[in-house]
């Protein structure tokens, strides 16, 4: 039986404007038990040196997990007398368009809703039930079977077992409750059962380790006495309708109630064929556990549209992120030309299986399994794996800040910046090496600190039936870019650096004109490209053009697109933007053979990791001045990634936001994705300035006002990097090279920009030692002010010495700001010099066009030294 079915929407030219909300697997429940014989009822175990685990029977039993440094303050623990290990059978639908996907729970076949605890056991090196010939072992194990369970783990560890099942069930008469004793199982009822591990482990002194595996489950059927020998199934078909109504019981209940996925068995038979023929596994298994109501929750990744997910179910899946992603009227127009193009709000390039919470809690999953984080419930968190097993980290800390050190220890930090690229403005452009040349004149007029000239259209560009395109064929086109190498050694006569365009996907090059090299061809060759079930390159829709995706999973792809980068750099290039990495198809075959729903999770990665490994064999391969001069570093910014992305990744950018002021796609959602991913681990984060995404229909237009552009140009001088672009449309935006007005901002806010530099250089060495954003959002450093929970995009620190209020709204001319409690330092507003002295309170702030609200804690050295140098740049 399929569990999974993948519909292409890529060519549907009409379509429901407001599409239906996806159907999720709903919030599973169930009950704990025990066994008091081998079970006590309760009893502290060691996980590790530095951790414990607290088992009581209490209220029906939970489990909590504290540091002995605090062994009071529980990092994890369960929900008293509800299972915490949960699984089902699901049917998944998954509708695909244009790097645009839709999971869909469908027909949940089981639910094995409850569970028992057989045993909790602390295992060592020493322990003789890892003999293989050794029978006395947990719950039954041979030593062989444990010795498959704890592969990977270390030692010391704590295993549970059990089992989870979904079976009616009815009291004994007893006083005694939450045992064995209590329940007969009825079995005059089909049910079915599957055993459980999980383990813990400590991995260092601020983090556990978790895993949770499935067996194989079992369906036990028991034949009505009257049913004929012929008819083996009948008694089982006599009771499938009370498998919707009785064995799911509240799970069922509440799937009718609010719309959910349904519950369904489609016939005896298939449950038989299921587990004789295919041996099925339980393809989702739920781990279960307790939250405060009023705790918050942050992270996730880059998410655009909210800080903190308390009361959400946030899926976590590497996609587009849409075109008005719930913002109206444009999400409306983009999913009527295109299948559910507009996404929603939880649609992200960047997403990540991570949380951190208010009250110091944080968790992540390990692997790349496509999971749902429900966190709608006051009391408690639900994660939904899709897969027969989990594996993941529990993290320690005092603070926000620690639990981002401790999280980044692990998947991996930035390195350092190049200086060169947070010196001045990266300048976007495009239209060939003469329209290049006239910008940089102006620039030059108006005194602009620029640090590169970043030029997408380095490969050239092509007419298609939604405008001009460039061509994803990656090497120079000579004829718009004639004496690319001259204007690149010009260029950095000046101390300018040259960065270009490319990203893992090849169209076919064959009606280019002046190619030199055709690219997808070359990988077709080489039999690198992703593949259909066909066997053929999988040819990918992507807006007017289909592209082959590079297997990076192929041992020849790497070495090969390295070469390429190898060329573009001899040129004298510096830099580039490493477009895409969300779009792997999930029906695609990899050379790995692996999972592709998977492998897609896992893509950006592995492209952010041919990047880097491309820049770090450069610097090796270097010799004399080159090598020794950090201005020849070379450097890339991508905006698709995972969880483990801020290891591979040097800088990131923010993607295709709208050029207009909304919350899920505009201006605000630009910062507030700016810091949910730098709760994350995305340390060195960007926008581009004013926005990329114009609509020009006839009667739905955003096009880049000069305001919006403006007040972008505010926003970003506060950003890790200073960068423009011209958008998808730059005939319908306003642009820095519009007039004198915008001219002068841009010069003006590029030294801004340029005045922090001293700071940022601190807050770029600190991110790559301790995994801290240079964009923080306030919880970072005030996580006890219960005003800053409630905050998103209104305002951020950078460091902890700047106070940034940007305007985000058409036609304001003040802002609020809030003060945030918890330090005896006032805050000194950068323009007028005015202190604000009380803490906790709110204060109106004027902030015109070209001095937005921007405060430095007063007497600092940073805040001095920021100043006197706005001061110096005749920009204060």
């Amino acid at each position: 039986m399929a569990t999974l079915k993948i519909t292409k929407k890529h060519h549907r030219h009409l379509n429901h404007p407001f599409p239906a909300t996806p159907t999720f697997l709903p919030f599973i429940q169930g009950t704990l038990f025990s066994n008091p014989q081998k079970v006590p009822s309760s009893q502290i175990f060691s996980i590790g040196k530095d951790f414990q685990l607290l088992w009581s029977s209490k209220n029906g039993g939970s489990l909590s997990i504290s540091h002995h440094s605090r062994p009071s303050r529980p990092i994890w623990s369960t929900i008293p007398g509800q299972a915490f290990v949960s699984a089902a059978l699901t049917e998944t639908e998954v509708e695909e368009s244009r790097g645009s996907f839709v999971m869909k729970d469908r027909d949940v076949h089981l639910v094995c809703n409850h569970q028992t605890i057989e045993e909790i056991r602390e295992i060592n090196q020493f322990d003789h039930s890892l003999d293989g010939n050794c029978q006395d072992s947990p719950s039954g194990y041979s030593g062989s079977e444990l010795k498959k369970v704890l592969n990977g783990t270390q030692l010391p560890s704590l295993l549970i077992t059990g089992w989870i099942f979904s079976m009616k069930k009815k009291k004994k008469q007893s006083q005694k409750a939450e045992t064995y004793d209590d329940i007969q199982y009825e079995a005059t009822e089909p049910s079915t059962s599957a055993r459980y591990w999980v383990l813990f482990d400590q991995k260092n002194s601020n983090q556990i380790g978790f895993q949770v595996m499935l067996g194989e489950p079992n369906f036990k059927l028991r034949r009505r006495p009257s049913s004929p020998a012929s008819g083996r199934y009948r008694g089982f078909s006599w009771r499938l309708g009370l498998i919707k109504r009785r064995k799911l019981g509240l799970f069922w209940n509440l799937a009718r109630r609010r719309g959910y996925a349904s519950a369904t068995v489609s016939s005896a038979e298939e449950i038989e064929e299921m587990r004789v023929t295919e041996s099925v596994q339980l393809n989702r298994v739920c781990l279960t556990y307790s939250s405060e109501a009023n705790e918050r929750f942050y992270g996730f990744g880059e998410q655009f549209s909210h800080v903190d997910f308390k009361g959400k179910r946030v899926p976590i899946f590497v996609q587009e992120q849409g075109i008005g992603r719930g913002d109206q009227p444009v999400t409306f127009a983009a999913n009527l030309v295109s299948y559910r193009a507009g996404g929603d709000w939880s649609t992200t390039y960047a997403p990540s299986p991570f949380y951190m919470t208010s009250k110091m809690r944080a968790l992540y999953l390990e692997g790349y399994d496509y999971s749902v984080f429900d966190l709608t419930r006051l009391d408690g968190v639900q994660i939904q794996i899709h897969g027969p097993s989990v594996k993941g980290r529990i993290l320690h800390g005092n603070s926000p800040s620690e639990l981002i050190e401790h999280f980044t220890e692990a998947i991996g930090r930035p390195p350092e910046l190049p200086e060169w690229i947070i010196s001045g403005a990266v300048v976007g452009m495009q239209g060939g090496t003469e329209t290049v040349r006239r910008i940089w004149d102006q620039l030059r007029t108006y005194n602009v600190p620029i640090s590169s000239f970043w030029l997408q259209d380095w490969v050239g560009q092509r007419e298609t039936m939604i405008g001009s395109q460039l061509w994803w064929n990656w090497e120079v086109d000579t004829k718009r870019y004639l004496g690319w190498r001259q204007l690149i050694q010009d260029l950095n006569a000046r101390h300018i650096k040259v960065m270009t365009y490319c990203n893992p996907c090849l169209a076919p090059a064959h009606e280019k004109p002046n190619r030199r090299r055709d690219l997808f061809e070359e990988a077709k060759g080489l039999d690198i490209l992703v593949k259909d079930k066909l066997g053929q390159p999988y040819m990918v829709p992507n807006t007017a053009f289909d592209v082959g995706m590079l297997d990076l999973t192929h041992p020849k792809t790497a070495s090969w697109f390295k070469q390429i980068l190898q060329e573009m750099v001899e040129d004298g290039v510096r830099g580039w933007m490493a477009d895409f990495g969300e779009g792997l198809p999930l029906d695609a075959i990899l050379y790995s053979g692996e999972d592709p729903i998977s492998a897609h999770n896992r893509y950006p990665e592995l492209w952010a990791q041919i990047n880097r490994e491309f820049v770090e064999e450069w610097k090796s391969n270097c010799v004399g001045k080159v090598k020794e001069d950090p201005q020849e570093a070379l450097v890339f910014f991508m905006r698709a990634g995972f969880r483990n992305s801020p290891k591979w990744g040097m800088l990131f950018w923010e993607g295709d936001q709208m050029v207009s002021w909304q919350t899920n796609d505009g201006i605000k959602s630009a910062v507030t994705g700016l810091l949910s991913s730098g709760l994350s681990g995305y340390a060195f984060n960007h926008s581009d300035i004013g926005g990329y995404c114009a609509v020009n229909f006839p009667f739905i237009k955003y096009r880049r006002s000069e305001e919006l552009l403006l007040r972008w140009m505010e926003l970003n001088a506060f950003t890790t990097v200073f960068r423009t672009h011209e958008g998808n449309k730059p005939s319908c935006n306003s642009q820095f090279y519009s007039n004198h007005q915008t001219l002068s901002q841009f010069a003006r806010f590029a030294k801004v920009y340029k005045a922090w530099k001293f700071y940022r250089i601190q807050l770029v060495k600190d991110a790559s030692q301790k995994g801290l954003p240079v964009c923080r959002h306030l919880f970072l450093h005030y996580p006890d002010d219960e005003r800053v929970h409630s905050l998103s995009y209104q305002q951020f620190l950078v460091g902890t010495e700047i106070l940034v209020v940007p305007v985000l709204d058409k036609g304001m001319k003040k802002v609020k700001a809030y003060f945030p409690l918890g330090e005896g330092c006032d805050w000194q507003h950068i323009w007028t010099g005015k202190v604000f002295t009380e803490k906790g309170t709110e204060a109106w702030v004027e902030a015109p066009i070209g001095y937005p609200a921007v405060f430095v804690k007063a007497g600092s050295i940073v805040g001095e030294t920021f100043v006197k140098n706005l001061r110096d740049f005749h920009s204060l």
